[in-house]
């Protein structure tokens, strides 16, 4: 093959630079090397490369084509060895977070964004999971951090944990709905005859969760909270909704809420990662993650954005 990352290289310095000379001194070459390469390409490749513009060295037609088909590999070349040395010294080429749908994506980003300013080059991937979710990403290996993992933390080992805080709930339903007009507490045996809206479990591998749903009642499956506030607020069914988020909802009076008498406890979040991930990136978001004032921006008002 004639064509070499090196040529590439030499043609994008010269072509930038304007000159062989100005191309020699950047990439601390001997003009005569770089005028000698250049000869040495053109005729192995049978076409010249450049053509003299007054005091320029000017690409020709097939030089231009070679060069810009030639600059993406140049740039991806550039890309795996920054990121191996990255590797090398500790800190991941890309770390998978994965957060559950109880805590808004955005919640991270200030977290995020001081981890770029602090010139660290780890690619971050965000994922949203549902119910055991998170759980199930972190033992199937498709995420090394999960955010918000709720509920207890499934058998199998391999974990570590620390809580952040819980998440209250509160029963939800549509003013028109025909629920609305029963006296409270309304008894469970009462809701079990309406369908309930719940939300679809994420996991792949573990057992899936229907937090929420009664014994024999029947459901309809919805991907994320916005699909089920707005089917509760159609009254296409009713359940429990993280309670900043259904007081925002009855204050716009698209939904109201009552007390039942059986209430649904507050759940348990989590922070949770693989015991044996050493990398740099997982520390420095452990350990801020891990901080009050960052687990209380988490959950403040957990799900109004």
């Amino acid at each position: 093959m004639n064509i070499s990352l090196d040529l590439l290289q030499l043609l994008d310095a010269i072509e930038r630079r304007g000159s062989f000379a100005a191309a020699a001194q950047a990439l601390h070459r001997v003009p005569s090397a770089v005028t000698h390469a250049v000869g040495k390409a053109e005729e192995q490749l049978g076409y010249p490369l450049f053509e003299r513009v007054g005091r320029r060295a000017v690409l020709t037609e097939a030089g231009r084509s070679l060069l810009d088909g030639g600059r993406p590999l140049l740039e991806a070349a550039t890309f795996l060895e920054r990121r191996a040395r990255q590797v090398a010294s500790g800190w991941e080429a890309e770390l998978r977070i994965a957060v559950d749908a109880l805590i808004p994506a955005k919640r991270l980003y200030p977290l995020i964004e001081a981890f770029y300013a602090a010139g660290h080059g780890t690619e971050i991937r965000l994922s949203s999971e549902v119910l055991a979710g998170c759980w199930d990403a972190l033992l199937g290996g498709r995420a090394d951090l999960a955010v918000g993992a709720p509920g207890d933390q499934p058998p199998g080992g391999g974990l570590t944990t620390a809580p952040l805080g819980e998440v209250d709930f509160v029963f939800a339903i549509a003013p028109t709905h025909p629920l609305a007009a029963e006296p409270e507490p309304i008894p469970a045996e009462q809701i079990r005859r309406h369908r309930a809206v719940v939300l679809a479990d994420t996991t792949r591998g573990l057992a899936a969760r229907s937090a929420g749903l009664l014994s024999g009642q029947r459901a309809l499956v919805v991907p994320d909270f916005d699909a089920k506030v707005a089917a509760h607020a159609a009254g296409l069914g009713v359940g429990h909704l993280p309670r900043a988020l259904a007081e925002r909802e009855a204050a716009a009076g698209r939904l109201v809420l009552r007390a039942t008498a059986e209430p649904r406890p507050p759940i348990g979040l989590h922070l949770a990662w693989c015991s044996s991930h050493r990398g740099q990136a997982l520390q420095w978001f452990r350990e801020r993650l891990c901080r009050p004032e960052t687990r209380a921006a988490l959950l403040a008002e957990a799900l109004v954005a």
